[in-house]
Parts: C-alpha cells; structure tokens; sequence
C-alpha cells in the first residue's frame, strides 16, 4: 500500500514544485511579488538620478526645432542670435533642471502604481526591459504629467519671451514645421532624459553588484534566472 501512495504524492506535489511563477536557485524563490518589488526598487533609483549635462544647446535645439534649423542656428551666426540662443537655451537648460527634479515623484509614483503580471519574464529579458515597460505604459501620463511643471518653470525663467524672439526670424526657415507649444515640447525632452537615466541604472543593477543596494536587489539581480 505504502508503495503505491509514495508515487501518487509524488505526482501531486511536482506542480507546487514547478510554479510557473516561481524559480528557485541556491535556496532563494524568486516569486512574481518579489520580482515587482525588485523592479520597482531598480526603476525608482533611476529617477534619482543626476541629469547634470542632460539638457545642452544641441539637445534644446534638436528637441524644438526641425533639424535643419537646428543646424543653421548652431553654425551661421548671420541670423545675428548667437548670443539670444545661448541666453535662451542656458535659461531654458535651468528651468528643465529644475523640471526634472520637481517631477521626480511623478515617475516615483507610477512606478509604485504599476502592476507586473508577468515580472519575472522582465527580469529574464535584461537589458532595459523594466524600463521599457514603464516607458509603452506610463510614457503618455507622465510626459502630460510633467507638462504644467515645465510650464510653472518656463513662467519662472520668463523663457517665453526669449523664445518668441528665436522664433521670429526662424520662421521663415521652418515653416508650418515649428512647435511653437514650448511647454509640451520641454515635457517631452525631460521624460525622455529621465527615462534614459533610469535604463542606465537598470543596466548598472543588472551588471553591477555594488549598484545593488538592498538585499532584495541583491538576491534578483545577482543570478541568471535563464539558466533556471
């Protein structure tokens, strides 16, 4: 009789065994929960990241302006706005600065908002797929999020008026192609540096021990769950 019990819990233990939502290596199971949370430690140091250098006059101008007026304004000084440009893009680099810190709860908070049904195959992925993730799924709110921010900034620096007078004599160059919306545009450029800093880290985490800097990032991060 024993014998023929032995195989039948056998059988019934082997699918609590194999979750698919579960991996285990050296005496460590990686559950879904402990993969989200893992991700969402990992995305959130990301966001504190330093931008510093994140906004130059290249970057500015190749956000607002269609490339070959960007071009034209970085290399002919014959349109006489060299200095106006630089004064412009130095005040407006500050507000985005600005921007970028104020709007760090904003990431933080979709961030914790998320729900990740399938995190451990985000984890199996590496690369930048967490920040990926957040990108297709929070991109949209967080730039629209972030845009009465920039605007809050662009009224402090008083950036409108310097950029109505770029636009002036550039309009004849860029046509019906210029933005004139200085706000939605700024919004964008700040989500998208944030967004990069924060695939820098999530590479960082994945490839680097010291930048795992909690047990929990330590014991996800510090293993190759493909070979599980």
């Amino acid at each position: 009789m024993k014998k023929i019990l032995l195989p039948i819990f056998l059988i019934l233990l082997l699918p609590f065994s194999y979750s698919c939502g579960t991996l285990k290596s050296l005496g460590y199971n990686l559950t879904e929960a402990d993969a989200a949370s893992a991700i969402r430690q990992m995305l959130d140091l990301g966001t504190r990241e330093n931008l510093s250098g994140a906004f130059s006059k290249e970057t500015i101008l190749s956000t607002l302006l269609p490339e070959s007026v960007s071009k034209t304004l970085n290399t002919i000084n014959t349109l006489g706005l060299t200095s106006e440009v630089d004064r412009f893009t130095t005040t407006l680099s500050n507000a985005a600065q600005k921007s970028a810190t104020a709007a760090t709860p904003i990431f933080v908070n979709s961030i914790n908002n998320l729900t990740f049904t399938d995190a451990i195959r985000i984890i199996k992925n590496g690369g930048t797929s967490a920040t990926d993730y957040l990108r297709s799924s929070a991109g949209s709110n967080l730039r629209q999020s972030i845009r009465p921010v920039m605007q809050a900034a662009l009224d402090e620096y008083k950036i409108n008026e310097q950029w109505n007078n770029i636009i002036k004599p550039v309009k004849a160059l860029a046509g019906n192609k210029l933005n004139l919306d200085l706000a939605t545009l700024m919004a964008g450029a700040v989500s998208e540096a944030m967004f990069r800093k924060i695939a820098e880290k999530e590479v960082q985490v994945r490839s680097d021990a010291s930048a795992r800097t909690t047990s929990l990032l330590q014991n996800v991060f510090s293993k190759n769950w493909n070979q599980q």
